[in-house]
């Protein structure tokens, strides 16, 4: 992880310094909060630029929003032609056991070796109707819902609530290769719904109205996600993130790494129903988060959490915070 993005920023797109005062709702923040989110990534990130900044933050607690201030600078990087998008995550919570019964049949499965030594494996519908895992040990539990699982693979990460009240939490550990199609996308093309309509809880509801058409659509996605157990992170803490490190609700967000450096505060000014002005920190990535305006805000973990993720579709602005020299670096020869 550096102070700039991963690569060159492309052509057509356009990178503007702005000032706090410009930041709609930054005097009104708690950026006593945002620091401490921070500070949990900070220590993490290899430039000097970044490590300088991560010991400063460390000493300056009490005055978040004066260190902000005075070693950042507001740096909006878009696309003229994409505008912004702010979707919700969260962190499904599955029914599950250890051992398989009549209601707990679903297999949460960790990676097989021989799907991590190639580029290309079986597609879900071939995982899902062979024997190719079964029975090997590679279980990590069984859950009672195959649509919850499949959410599950989506989101990447989340817990599973056993008989006896205790839990384990699982974390993404690689996939079977192929590329992730969009069933909500497909529900759409077939005319079942309108775009406006469709959100993860009407497909799982569709899912469970139409069993056999259900699971053909879920095959409509071949990607595969496979899982790890987290036990080192307690129950009471986020889910790990890119950084390896618990992420937090409303605060952590997921970006492209390739226009924002994982680590860096980010200040948001999300539009919609709920509008949501906040300083978060990019502590996370996805398949499906990418360009300098796309971003993913972490909503937290269980059914309340994944509904306010579900809704959430909105435009607005993506701003990152970078170090003073590293944000002027980023602007074309000739403009200040």
């Amino acid at each position: 992880m550096t102070g700039l993005p991963s690569k060159p920023v492309a052509a057509d797109v356009v990178t503007s310094i702005l000032d706090f005062s410009q930041l709609d709702g930054w005097e009104e923040d708690d950026h006593q909060t945002a620091m401490q989110v921070f500070l949990s990534t900070c220590g993490d990130m290899d430039d000097p630029d970044w490590r300088a900044l991560c010991a400063l933050a460390s000493v300056q607690q009490g005055n978040a929003k004066t260190f902000f201030e005075l070693f950042f600078v507001p740096v909006l990087i878009r696309d003229e032609d994409t505008p912004a998008l702010f979707t919700g995550y969260f962190e499904p919570e599955l029914e599950g056991a250890r051992a398989p019964d009549e209601r707990f049949r679903y297999p949460v499965y960790r990676m097989p070796p021989e799907a991590r030594a190639t580029d290309r494996w079986l597609s879900r519908a071939e995982i899902e109707s062979d024997t190719a895992l079964a029975g090997r040990g590679l279980e990590i539990a069984w859950v009672d819902d195959p649509v919850e699982l499949f959410f599950l693979q989506i989101q990447g990460s989340g817990r599973i609530h056993l008989p006896d009240g205790d839990y384990i939490r699982v974390g993404y550990a690689g996939a079977n290769g192929h590329d992730y199609r969009s069933i909500g996308q497909e529900l759409v093309r077939r005319g079942v719904y309108q775009s406006h309509q469709v959100s993860a809880q009407v497909i799982k509801n569709w899912v469970r109205r139409n069993p056999e058409d259900g699971q053909t659509l879920l095959h409509h996605n071949p990607s595969y996600v496979f899982f790890r157990e987290v036990n080192e992170v307690p129950p009471e803490f986020g889910p790990l993130g890119a950084m390896n490190r618990s992420i937090t609700k409303g605060r952590s967000i997921a970006v492209d790494p390739a226009y924002v450096p994982l680590g860096a505060p980010v200040w948001i000014e999300k539009e919609g129903a709920v509008p949501m002005h906040r300083l978060m920190i990019a502590q996370d990535t996805g398949s499906a988060i990418k360009g300098p305006q796309r971003a993913d805000v972490f909503m937290g973990t269980g059914d309340a959490a994944g509904r306010e993720a579900g809704r959430m579709r909105d435009g607005g602005r993506l701003i990152a915070l970078l170090p003073i020299q590293r944000a002027y670096a980023m602007l074309p020869p000739g403009v200040e």
